[in-house]
Formats: structure tokens, C-alpha cells, sequence
């Protein structure tokens, strides 16, 4: 029995010995090492705010769709329509007929040192050689220029020493016949705006800055209009700023197309897409207002020159009107001298004839150039531009 019990005494520690030898060995053995940890992921900042560039994204408090508060229906939204565009209101200008004739007491208002200086003189009881040189003066004072002057002169010294007795009717008759001589009115003063082949007219408006170039086209396009004419306004006055606008703003007035180019742009290429539009559209007349130019700088009258050439690439043109203030009086006749050289003017237009008593410069300006004055401006107002009548312009520096 006491065999038995050893017996298994031993087979229990032996059995032990096993184990503890098995768990030794499993520790020497490494561990696989843990599972990573997952990442911290950093949820990307907040879209900003306009003007939020710079602050830290915040944390903001947001509302479900329950708590939302949505419109029943029962109030109709107001939704803003947008301004309706100003369209410009298109004015009927003037009649041309008898412009002259309506503006013939305002010229005779401002007129009247030459034709009742003249009157006064030639009044006086005994006509001597003081008077006649009183006479000259007055004449060469209102810029009729020296060679008019002396034929007016001879004209009344013979035409007074044979009607002998002079009444103050008789007088008046005697100095408007001699001065509708000098004014000439055999002349074709009407503005070319009908060419024989094909439409439309070209017109072309020249000058020296501060002539009123641009203010006179837009008159002229009024004037067109006022006679059933179609216009386009070539704005080739490319270096003054407000030029374009000027003409555009005279042109919407009448309902005018304006063609006009880049500030400081090629004139003539505004010129040339000027006619080529006239023509598209088939308007009757296309107005181009050129640049002013100092008559002595040679670049600036070259530069006009080939403005007219590239025009005529389309067709030749049928006007070229030079603008000339009528209070620069002789000086005036100098720029027109160089004009004329460069480009060939068909007519005058005398601006600023109100308020002077220079209205001689018609008659100078005509023997300089041999070209007849077609236009007149007689103020500032939109329709203050009128066709020249020389027998309206005698009777408003003579008086009634």
C-alpha cells in the first residue's frame, strides 16, 4: 500500500516538473507587438467669413431644420426688379427756313458798330477826306480787310458823288448794295451732302482748338436732322478727352449714331469705320469731327491730311468745312491760309459771330480762301447755327 501512495507522489511531481519546464519556454518567446493606436484626425478649419481670412476657425452654433423658421405661403415674396434703363428722349430740332431771319435781330444787336458806324458817317453834311479815312477805319476795325475796304470805299465815294442829295433811305439803299458786292451773292453756299453716285455724304469739320469743331458738328447733325436726314457722327477727335462724349451726347439728342474709337486711338481709323458704317446703315450723311490742330505744327496738318486720304479709300468726300471763330478776326485768315493747303476746304463756318462787331471777317475770309462762308453760329443754343444768307446778314449790319 505505502508503494502505491510513493507511486504516485513521484508521478505527481514529475508531472509538475513538465509543466513548470512547458511555461518556461513559452515566455522566452517574444509577443508580437500591439496593434497601433489609431490616428488623431484634425477635421479641416471652417470655410471663413468675408472678412474671417485672419481669425481662428470657431466653433458655431447650428439649428436643425425643425427649428428652422420657413415662410407658410400666405405672404408673397417682394422680388426687386431692376431699374428700367433711361432712354434719351429724342428731340425734333428746328426748321433750317429762315433761321437766319428769326436770329437777324440778336446779329443786328451786336453788329450794329459797322452798319450804323457806316450810316452815321456817311450822314454828314460834308463828306471830306477825314470822313472817308473815318470810313476805312471803321471798315478795317470790323476785319473787312484792306483791299475789300478800298473797293467798298471807291464804290460809295462814286456812287455818293453822283446821287448828290442823300436822304437817310437813300443812304441805307446805297451801303447795302455795295456791301451785298463784297459779302457776294453769286456764291453756292449750300452744304454738299448729296453725293452723285451713291449715299452717304461725307463731311468733314476741320479747325484749330477752340474753334468750336465738335459743338458745330453736333449743330450741323440738328440742322441734317431738321431737313429728314439720316446722320452718323464719326468722332475722330481721338486726343481730347471729352470730344467723344461731346459729339456722342449731341448725336443721342437727335438720334444720331455715333462711331467713336479708343482715347488717343488712330483718327483716321475712326474716320474710315465712321463711313464704312454710314454706308451699312444707309444713312444719308456721315459727320466727322476731326481733332483741333495748332495750324503751325507740321506733324499735326500731316496727320490730317491722312485722314482725309484714308476716308477717300471709301469715297471722296463731299464737304470740308473749316471752322473759324469770328472774333480771332486776321489771325483767323492765317489758319485758314494753312488749311487750305492741306486739305482742300469746300466751305467756312463762323462761329462766335454774336457779340462782336467784327462781322467783316465774312468778307475777308471768302477773298482770302475763294470758298464761300456756308454756316453761321450766332450763340450758344442747340439751334443757333444757321445757313448764311448774305442778304439776311447785310439787313441785320445795316438795321432796318
Amino acid at each position: 500500500m505505502e508503494t502505491v501512495i510513493l507511486a504516485v507522489v513521484i508521478a505527481v511531481v514529475v508531472l509538475g516538473a513538465l509543466g513548470g519546464l512547458i511555461v518556461g519556454s513559452r515566455r522566452k518567446k517574444s509577443l508580437p507587438p500591439p496593434p497601433p493606436a489609431a490616428p488623431d484626425i484634425t477635421a479641416p478649419p471652417a470655410e471663413p467669413h468675408v472678412g474671417d481670412e485672419a481669425e481662428t476657425p470657431r466653433d458655431e452654433p447650428r439649428r436643425t431644420i425643425e427649428e428652422v423658421d420657413l415662410p407658410d405661403g400666405s405672404a408673397p415674396v417682394a422680388v426687386e426688379e431692376p431699374p428700367a434703363l433711361e432712354i434719351p428722349e429724342i428731340e425734333v430740332p428746328e426748321p433750317t427756313a429762315g433761321r437766319l431771319v428769326r436770329l437777324r435781330a440778336r446779329l443786328s444787336r451786336s453788329q450794329n458798330a459797322l452798319g450804323k458806324g457806316l450810316l452815321t458817317l456817311l450822314s454828314r453834311e460834308h463828306l471830306d477826306e477825314d470822313t472817308w479815312e473815318e470810313i476805312e477805319d471803321t471798315l478795317l476795325t470790323a476785319d473787312v480787310g484792306v483791299a475789300p475796304t478800298q473797293e467798298l470805299v471807291d464804290g460809295l465815294r462814286e456812287r455818293v458823288k453822283v446821287l448828290g442829295t442823300r436822304t437817310p433811305d437813300e443812304l441805307r439803299g446805297l451801303l447795302r448794295e455795295e456791301l451785298l458786292k463784297l459779302v457776294g451773292t453769286d456764291f453756292d453756299r449750300t452744304v454738299k451732302t448729296e453725293p452723285e453716285t451713291s449715299k452717304p455724304g461725307i463731311v468733314m469739320v476741320v479747325g484749330v482748338n477752340g474753334t468750336g469743331k465738335t459743338t458745330t458738328t453736333g449743330k450741323l447733325a440738328r440742322v441734317l436732322v431738321a431737313d429728314g436726314r439720316t446722320v452718323v457722327l464719326g468722332a475722330a477727335d481721338t486726343f481730347r478727352a471729352a470730344a467723344a462724349d461731346q459729339l456722342q451726347t449731341w448725336g443721342e439728342r437727335v438720334g444720331a449714331h455715333t462711331v467713336r474709337g479708343p482715347e488717343g486711338g488712330d483718327p483716321a481709323s475712326v474716320a474710315f469705320d465712321a463711313v464704312k458704317e454710314g454706308k451699312e446703315m444707309g444713312s444719308d450723311v456721315v459727320l466727322i469731327d476731326t481733332a483741333g490742330r495748332l495750324h503751325t505744327k507740321t506733324g499735326l496738318m500731316d496727320e490730317l491730311g491722312k485722314v482725309k486720304r484714308v476716308v477717300e479709300k471709301h469715297a471722296p468726300l463731299d464737304e470740308i468745312l473749316l471752322v473759324l471763330d469770328a472774333t480771332t478776326g486776321q489771325n483767323g485768315l492765317v489758319q485758314a491760309r494753312v488749311f487750305a493747303e492741306v486739305v482742300d476746304i469746300t466751305g467756312i463756318v463762323l462761329t462766335k459771330l454774336d457779340g462782336t462787331a467784327k462781322g467783316g471777317i465774312v468778307v475777308a475770309v471768302q477773298r482770302e480762301l475763294g470758298v464761300p462762308v456756308k454756316l453761321v453760329g450766332l450763340g450758344e443754343g442747340a439751334d443757333d447755327l444757321a445757313p448764311f444768307e448774305p442778304e439776311a446778314f447785310v439787313d441785320a449790319l445795316i438795321g432796318e
